[in-house]
């Protein structure tokens, strides 16, 4: 797609509609072992409009106390995050171009009304491995600027199946969600999305 950021990388419709009904089917068995939750912003403890949970040796977490963290043990039941399936780590080794496998997929659950403000992913100390995102479910409209928050934005529809690759130059891009589409997808019964990330964390 032109006009993206340079490394930042669009791959429409990359996953088949059985891989993705199996992706969902691996979902819900790491939900099973790591409950989805509702994560807190650091210092005001506002509860975010996604809930999520993780697998790998890693997870994202934040909390009011103690912020945006990677940390090997889910928040609320405090056992280990089950691992990575095998079919997102063939899929990091085809399209992630970086040698190393991830360590941490961030699971995102997205309802009809939330969203995900602009930032950046900068938790982790290995910035020269790309972000894999993986899109199911709903369609979502994705935004993506520049390095700095101000640069100017483009945003474009994420539909079920579509993967977005943040690498390179574009590795510190700003980005986030400003909305779900309801009822573009019949991919997940109850409806909404389910967004995967794939990162290397150190």
């Amino acid at each position: 797609m032109a006009g993206l950021p340079n490394g930042v990388r669009y791959l429409p419709g990359r996953l088949d509609r059985a891989a993705q009904e199996h992706l969902v089917d691996l979902v819900r068995a790491v939900v099973a072992q790591a409950p989805l939750y509702v994560p807190e912003m650091p210092g005001t403890g506002k509860p975010m409009s996604v809930r999520m949970t993780n697998c790998g040796s890693l997870g994202w977490v934040t909390d009011k106390t103690r912020g945006y963290r990677y940390q090997d043990t889910h928040p609320v039941t405090e056992k280990p995050w089950p691992p990575i399936p095998q079919e997102l780590l063939t899929l990091w080794e085809e399209v992630a171009d970086y040698p190393r496998p991830p360590q941490a997929c961030l699971v995102n659950f997205y309802s009809d009304d939330a969203r995900m403000g602009l930032h950046q992913d900068k938790d982790e100390t290995d910035l020269a491995a790309p972000v894999l995102s993986i899109s199911l479910g709903n369609t979502c409209l994705f935004r993506v600027g520049g390095a700095q928050r101000k640069d100017p934005t483009r945003s474009f529809r994420l539909q079920s199946g579509d993967v977005v690759v943040l690498g390179g130059e574009g590795r510190l891009c700003f980005h986030g969600v400003d909305r779900i589409y309801p009822s573009t997808s019949t991919l997940l019964k109850h409806g909404g999305r389910i967004n995967l990330t794939l990162r290397r964390v150190d």
